[in-house]
């Protein structure tokens, strides 16, 4: 096994000290600070740069002193303290930003991290390169995007402007003109999806920004309404697509795929019961059977649907015609 070495940091407690040599009034300069804290010229200079540059104080050499002073008032000295379990966490999480590569969030989300991590203590013993190689992120499908027109869909959303798209529903070959003010960008299950007020058909839409093929801002602003939640949206989807039913769906899974099923929570209202040949009951209730029969017809022979009536038929429907178009 190998050792851990540790991760060198910005040293915090030196800096401390230069801070508060600087507070006195003083104006130390790199040599004398170097003589004091037993360290090179170099390592001060590059500690009154990080002060200056990640921390942003308002230090400055004053010429006539020979040494260094604030500009303005410092009330405190800027820290972060961090456990060793939060600094795994930390590096998790820039793992899992695979899925925003590319997008408007990826830059500021680095940034992020990376000004978290630079302000971490001096010495963290933890051997990161044991969590970049055992911990990574996959995706079965990524979703090809325009960034231009994502771009704009995001500030677009983020700043309340109404926008007019160009958008291709799926399964059509035409595209046609929507005016809508986009609410929402969600990121589900690894895609994405706009949840925006539709104007011509007076009611919230969801748009795919993989098929919008052009977008333009209107000039015009919009409140978003306060009543607007997605999570009250799609409480009772199994993914985005919300209707008006109510439907109690009982699924019986064989004991080979048993465990695939308990090992997820597949929907806020499901309920789980055991069945005696090893196999599992999954019971949902949904407002829609869109999303439930893609997911049905994904596990093949392994499933029966017990309730609704009109899920089952539409399995059965589904294979026959599967069955149809081999002949």
């Amino acid at each position: 096994m190998p050792p851990q070495v540790p991760r060198s940091r910005p040293p915090l407690a030196r800096m401390l000290r230069i801070h508060q040599a600087i507070q006195s009034g003083k104006f130390p300069n790199a040599t004398r600070l170097a003589a004091e804290l037993e360290v090179s010229t170099k390592s001060i200079q590059r500690d009154l740069e990080f002060m200056r540059d990640r921390l942003d104080l308002p230090l400055e050499y004053h010429p006539q002193k020979f040494g260094y002073h604030y500009t303005e008032e410092v009330s405190s000295f800027p820290t972060l303290h961090i456990t060793e379990g939060e600094l795994v966490a930390l590096v998790i999480a820039e793992k899992a930003l695979q899925q925003y590569r590319g997008t408007q969030f990826e830059k500021p989300l680095l940034s992020a991290i990376r000004k978290i991590e630079q302000s971490l203590p001096d010495t963290i013993s933890l051997n990161l390169a044991d969590v970049e190689q055992t911990i990574s992120f996959r995706t079965r499908a990524e979703p090809v995007l325009n960034l231009e027109i994502f771009d704009t869909l995001a500030k677009a959303t983020a700043h309340r402007q109404q926008l007019e798209l160009t958008y291709r529903k799926a399964g059509s070959r035409q595209s046609e003109a929507r005016l809508i003010n986009p609410y929402h960008l969600a990121n589900i299950n690894g895609e994405w999806y706009l949840f925006a007020w539709d104007h011509a058909r007076k009611d919230i839409r969801t748009f795919v920004p993989a098929r919008v093929q052009a977008v333009k801002p209107t000039g015009q602003t919009f409140p978003r309404p306060q009543k607007f939640s997605l999570e009250q949206r799609l409480r009772d989807s199994f993914g985005v697509h919300s209707g008006a039913g109510r439907f109690d769906v009982v699924l019986r899974f064989k004991a080979r795929v048993a465990d695939y099923v308990r090992e997820k929570k597949w929907h806020a209202s499901q309920q789980q019961r055991e069945l005696k040949d090893g196999g599992v009951e999954l019971r949902l209730q949904l407002s829609s059977l869109v999303e439930i029969e893609r997911w049905v017809l994904s596990w093949g022979a392994d499933v029966i649907v017990v309730t609704p009536k009109e899920l089952a038929a539409a399995i059965q429907q589904t294979a026959r015609n599967i069955l149809a178009a081999r002949k």
